[in-house]
């Protein structure tokens, strides 16, 4: 079994750390940079930064903060947000990113997630989906940032994006987002069944078992956490600790 991987997040609006609950009522939580140098200390195995106003601002990721964190950390490093094309995937990389997340640019131009695989490799491109139940059966796909219900299900756009070239997904339960009640298993489960790429499971992680369970129940390759970490609740270290007593594998 592959091992586990252990991802702090960091959504950033203005050039801070944010968070919120639902994607609402977003609070400034610390500096980006302090932060990821911060996790990428306790063990932390990659970092996702998010500009999660990036897309509805139209505003571009800020490329600045982007080379700041990568001279601090030296894991393998996502951003994501405001990015719209092959010349800014590549500014991107350059300024010391190991893989793009795509979410909105992706539905709006599909053809982004193959010619960004096809330029850069698939293990560069990320695709993040966010996810909010619409029936009891039915999720569909949000954009700019959870504003926009895009009227897309949800298992039939990963399939896409997995065969347009996506070598990732990062999966976001709207419903779970910040409400510290745990990962959607279901969802993440479903999805991680779906695909034969990793699926990193994110929103509502609140206590160390939850990341045994979207793990063991959930099927996930990687959690993904924000609050939990950025309020000291848990450190990085803790939950592998927990993990590995767990007989869940993770790199220590």
């Amino acid at each position: 079994m592959h091992t586990k991987r252990i991802i702090p997040c960091l959504d950033v609006k203005d050039g801070k750390v944010v968070k919120g609950i639902n994607f609402e009522g977003l609070k400034e939580v610390g500096d980006p940079v302090t932060l990821a140098e911060e996790y990428y200390i306790q063990g932390a195995d990659e970092i996702v930064f998010l500009d999660i106003t990036a897309t509805h601002e139209k505003r571009k990721t800020i490329v600045e903060l982007v080379e700041k964190v990568s001279e601090k950390v030296f894991i393998p490093f996502t951003v994501g947000g405001g990015i719209g094309n092959i010349d800014e995937i590549r500014n991107i990389l350059r300024a010391g990113a190991d893989k793009i997340s795509l979410n909105s640019a992706a539905i709006r131009n599909k053809n982004l997630i193959k010619e960004g695989a096809y330029y850069f490799g698939n293990q560069c491109i990320v695709l993040a989906v966010d996810a909010k139940r619409v029936e009891k059966n039915k999720w569909n796909v949000f954009i700019n940032g959870g504003r926009i219900d895009t009227g897309i299900e949800l298992f039939s756009w990963i399939e896409e994006g997995y065969k347009l070239g996506a070598g990732e997904i990062l999966l976001t339960s709207m419903d779970a987002d910040g409400t510290k009640n745990g990962f959607d298993l279901e969802l993440t489960r479903k999805v991680s069944e779906l695909v034969d790429i990793p699926v990193i499971a994110s929103g509502g992680c609140g206590k160390i078992e939850d990341f045994k369970d979207v793990f063991i129940e959930g099927k996930a390759d990687a959690a993904l956490a924000a609050s939990l970490f950025h309020y000291e609740n848990l450190k990085v270290k803790d939950v592998k600790e927990y993990l590995i007593k767990n007989d869940i594998g993770v790199r220590y």
